[in-house]
């Protein structure tokens, strides 16, 4: 069965713990909830690492796969530095969209740079939470 894979990175598993005013309350689970009820019609499969490898064996895993439809990546602070991410999604067949909770154009300067984007099918951010789910949309309909 066809499947979108959703791939989230370091310090995610956070969330609703690490700086609520930026983003937001909802955990990783209650997001991943949110989205298994939006998307009930389509196969979604969750990841989160803090390991850059384990990240690119997910990536490599799911890009390969007949099956998936596309992936959603939210690299997290890996966005900003890691390469070798950017070169396994580079590699894999299937497109990748990288997400953000926060804008991060509107954020530190380090923040303003992403490695990842330019071979990424597309980029949301600063859309909280429903950043994911326009994510989706956009697999589901490019």
């Amino acid at each position: 069965m066809a499947y979108i894979q959703i791939i989230n990175g370091p310090n995610l598993n956070l969330l609703g713990r690490r700086r609520p005013d930026i983003y937001g309350q909802s955990t990783l689970d209650d997001i991943n909830d949110e989205l298994r009820g939006r998307f009930a019609a389509t196969e979604l499969r969750f990841a989160q690492s803090n390991s850059e490898g384990t990240i690119i064996e997910a990536i490599h895993a799911a890009g390969f796969d007949s099956e998936c439809l596309g992936i959603v990546l939210n690299a997290g602070a890996y966005t900003h530095y890691s390469y070798a991410i950017a070169d396994a999604i580079e590699a894999v067949d299937v497109p990748v969209v990288e997400v953000h909770i926060s804008n991060i154009h509107a954020r530190e300067d380090f923040r303003n740079r992403s490695v990842i984007a330019p071979v990424c099918r597309g980029s949301i951010a600063g859309f909280g939470k429903y950043s994911y789910f326009l994510a989706i949309e956009a697999i589901l309909h490019a």
